[in-house]
Formats: structure tokens, sequence, C-alpha cells
């Protein structure tokens, strides 16, 4: 047996078990990191419990005791944190139970409350910081891979709108990484990655580390491997009732980011958005009433 499958145990019994039971049943399922690091009374006095009530669970489950069930869960975490596989099965089990409206309330509760947290003055000063950074650099190099691509592309897209500094490092090509051998300690790579972190970013971080590039990571621990390379370290937070972490906290910190960079440059960035826009109007980019008969240019 493991956390997965009692998890999927305790939703099949939940609906036959007595009141406090069912209470114990309800606070295993939304709690699973706690169930497996907190002592059972501690877990017993947040679910408002007694401990001996915990262990009629257990054993109700068909377990010895409940420290089989924290045994069970602290098992899941130490082979890599739960995991999608392991979250995805907390996720199914607390949607049946709860249904998708309350998930999905829960969801914006939960990012609501870390969208507020980027207003800290730790974070606000680390983002001036790293503006800085950029906004002096030669040339700005950025890496994000897997799901932490959107991120930096949406920031290289926003920097490359009022200069040409931006060098986005796409692997598509299996070359993309090429670009970074002519970096120096005049310009910076602005790397993201979270937990479970990319090989790839991590090895070309501590690349350029190492040839003295200043490195701006976009990361979720101060224990990331990335925040120990880096000059500037932007903290984000990643965590989801969803299986799967969240990154719309690390998008908004980077489109901060890439604004407080542009309006450093004052006046020459007006005149480069100007350019920019004249140029995408050219190309007929964006749609207009009553363009239906322009013809489209491709992008190739």
């Amino acid at each position: 047996m493991n956390q997965a499958s009692i998890s999927g145990r305790i939703v099949q019994a939940i609906d036959g078990l007595p009141g406090q039971l069912q209470s114990a049943a309800r606070y295993v399922l939304e709690n699973p990191r706690d169930v497996a690091l907190l002592s059972m009374r501690e877990q017993a006095r947040r679910a408002g419990l007694t401990p001996a009530t915990m262990t009629r669970f257990a054993k109700r489950l068909g377990l010895a005791g409940y420290d089989r069930v924290r045994e069970l869960h602290a098992e899941a975490i130490r082979s890599n944190g739960l995991g999608f596989a392991g979250k995805a099965s907390t996720q199914v089990s607390t949607q049946k139970l709860k249904g998708d409206r309350a998930l999905a309330a829960e969801m914006v509760e939960s990012l609501t409350k870390q969208m507020a947290g980027l207003a800290d003055p730790a974070v606000l000063d680390q983002l001036v910081a790293a503006a800085g950074r950029l906004h002096s650099a030669r040339r700005i190099y950025g890496l994000g891979l897997r799901a932490s691509y959107p991120v930096a592309w949406q920031l290289d897209y926003i920097l490359s709108l009022f200069g040409d500094r931006s060098v986005l490092l796409n692997c598509a090509s299996g070359a993309g990484l090429d670009a970074i051998r002519g970096a120096s300690g005049k310009d910076v790579l602005l790397v993201v990655s979270v937990k479970p972190y990319t090989r790839t970013t991590i090895e070309t971080a501590r690349y350029a580390a190492e040839r003295g590039v200043p490195i701006v990571a976009l990361t979720d621990s101060q224990a990331s491997p990335l925040a120990r390379l880096a000059a500037h370290v932007l903290l984000v937070p990643t965590g989801s009732p969803s299986f799967f972490h969240t990154m719309a906290p690390a998008f908004a910190l980077a489109e901060i980011l890439a604004s407080l960079a542009a309006g450093r440059g004052g006046e020459t960035v007006a005149a480069e958005l100007k350019r920019t826009e004249a140029q995408l109007a050219a190309f007929h980019t964006h749609w207009q009433p009553g363009s239906a008969g322009t013809q489209a240019r491709p992008c190739r």
C-alpha cells in the first residue's frame, strides 16, 4: 500500500464513516504534507479531534495504527515530494469529496494570497535591484525550460519591444544555448526554474557563473541550486491545491521586472516603442475593425 492507494480507500469509505471519523478522513485527504510531518497529537489538535479518534480512523482503514498513515505519507514525500502522480491522486480524492467548484475557489484563493505576498517590501527591493541589473547590462540572456519556458519567453518578448539587447536561449533547435558563449561580466543571465529543476537550466547557469556572468534567478526557494549562483534572487511561491505547481506568481514578477527595466530607459524606450508599433502596423500584425480583407503575413 502507498499514499495514493490509501487516499483512494479513504474516498471509498468516507460516506460510511461516523461523524468524527469522517472529520479525520477529511483532514488526511486535505493535508497530506502535514500528515507526513506533524505528530499525531498536533494533527488531532488541528483537526479538532482527539488522538484516540485518529487511531480509530486508521484501524477502520485496516491499518495497525495512525503511525502507519503517517509513514505512508512520509514515504511519498521522500520519493520526490509526493510527485505529480501522488499529488494528482490527492487532488482527485479531494475533488470528488468537495466538487469542482470548491477546488476552483481554493485555487483562486491561493493565488490571491500569493500575489498579495509579492508586495512584501523585501520582494520589492529585490525587484528594483534586479531591474537595475537588467537596465545596465549590455545584453540580457534569458533561459527557462519546460513549465518555466513561457515565463522566460514573456519577459524576453516584453524586453524585445523596446530594444535588441534581449537574447532568449531556446533549446528547440539543439543549438539554442550556443549564444551564451558570447556572454561576459557586462551581460546578465536571467534564468527561471522551479522544483523539479530542469538539469539543462542548472548546468547552463553554472557555466555562466563560472565565466563571471551575473545571474538574476527567478526561482522558488533559497535552497534552489539557482539561488546559490545568483547575484539577485527573486523568490516565487508555487504551491497549489492542484497537482501541478502554479507559475502565475512567476509570470507576475517577470512582467513587473520587464516594466521596471523599461521605465529606466526614459525617452529612449518611448522612441523604440514607436518604432516597434510602426513595424507591427506595416505588417498588419494586429486585427483592426474593417481589416478582414487585409492579407496576413505569415511568421516564418
